[in-house]
C-alpha cells in the first residue's frame, strides 16, 4: 500500500514538474517571438533611414551630367551630386516644384519648391526656400563632387516639406550662380541639367 502511495506522489510531482517546464518553454517562445518582432520593427526603420533615391540630370540633349543620391537620417536629407560633361565655374542647384523636365529649358520644372511661402534665398531675412541649396563648383574637367544636408525637406511621404508630393518635384543645375537674395530665383540663368525625383 505504501508503494502504491509512494508511486502516486512520484508520478503527481513528475506531472506538476512537467506542466511548470511547458509554461516556462510557452514564455520563452512568446518573449522570444516578440524579440523577433521588434527586431524586425527594428529593421524595417533601418531600411528607410539607408534608402537611397537616386535622380539623374539629364542636360538639354538628353544626356546624363549628374547623378544625385539622397539619403535621409535624423539630421536631415543628404544630397550627393556626383557628374561631369557640365561647365566650368559656379552654378545654382535647386529643388523645383514639379517632377517634370522637359527639354531643352526645363521650364516644365516649375518654380523652387517652396511650400512654406517664403522669400527665395538665404540672405533674405524672409528666406529662404525650401529647395534652395548652396551653390555648387564645377572644376576645370568639367566634373562637380558636392555632399550637403537640407534639414528643410523629407523623403517621407504624407509629411510637411516631403518631396514626393502630388505634382512631383526635381533637381535643377542652373548656368550661373545663386547670388542668394535674387526673387525668384537668386538671377541664377538657364537650367542646364534637371532630374526627376523618384523617378
Amino acid at each position: 500500500m505504501k508503494r502504491w502511495i509512494a508511486l502516486l506522489f512520484v508520478i503527481t510531482l513528475a506531472v506538476m514538474i512537467s506542466a511548470c517546464s511547458g509554461k516556462d518553454d510557452e514564455q520563452n517562445t512568446e518573449g522570444q517571438n516578440q524579440n523577433q518582432g521588434e527586431d524586425a520593427t527594428e529593421s524595417e526603420d533601418s531600411a528607410t533611414d539607408e534608402e537611397e533615391v537616386l535622380v539623374s540630370l539629364n542636360d538639354a540633349d538628353e544626356e546624363v551630367v549628374a547623378t544625385a543620391t539622397l539619403t535621409e537620417d535624423d539630421k536631415g536629407v543628404n544630397v550627393k551630386l556626383e557628374g561631369e560633361g557640365l561647365p566650368e565655374g559656379t552654378h545654382a542647384f535647386h529643388i523645383h516644384e514639379k517632377g517634370v523636365c522637359d527639354p531643352p529649358d526645363f521650364e516644365s520644372a516649375g518654380g523652387h519648391y517652396n511650400p512654406e511661402d517664403k522669400n527665395h534665398g538665404k540672405d533674405d531675412p524672409e528666406g529662404p526656400h525650401a529647395g534652395d541649396f548652396d551653390n555648387i563648383e564645377v572644376g576645370e574637367d568639367g566634373k562637380v563632387n558636392e555632399a550637403f544636408t537640407t534639414d528643410q525637406v523629407t523623403l517621407k511621404k504624407g509629411e510637411e516639406n516631403t518631396l514626393y508630393t502630388d505634382e512631383g518635384t526635381s533637381l535643377v543645375i542652373h548656368a550661373d550662380e545663386d547670388d542668394y537674395k535674387s526673387q525668384p530665383a537668386g538671377d541664377a540663368g538657364d537650367r542646364i541639367a534637371c532630374g526627376v525625383i523618384g523617378e
